[in-house]
């Protein structure tokens, strides 16, 4: 992973490669992530994929049936 290849991917991915550099490279963007990464932690979100299902923390990646079960028990409650 370098600066080099994610200028790649995103213009593989379509992204406007010259605002992808602007972004980065932003001020603003840069509290805006730190923002981000201080409320995540405060929710105990230490990586990704995170969800909140009603408020409810599940963790990682999860089969269809972990979903299911934390939607029905909050439905149900």
């Amino acid at each position: 992973m370098s600066d080099a290849k994610y200028l790649e991917w995103a213009g593989e991915l379509g992204i406007d490669v010259a605002r992808f550099k602007r972004d980065v490279a932003s001020a603003e963007v840069k509290k805006i992530i730190e923002d981000d990464k201080k409320e995540a932690a405060k929710l105990g979100v230490t990586g990704t994929p995170s969800f909140f299902i009603n408020g409810k923390f599940l963790s990682g990646a999860q089969p269809y049936s972990a979903f299911k079960a934390a939607i029905e028990r909050e439905l149900n409650s």
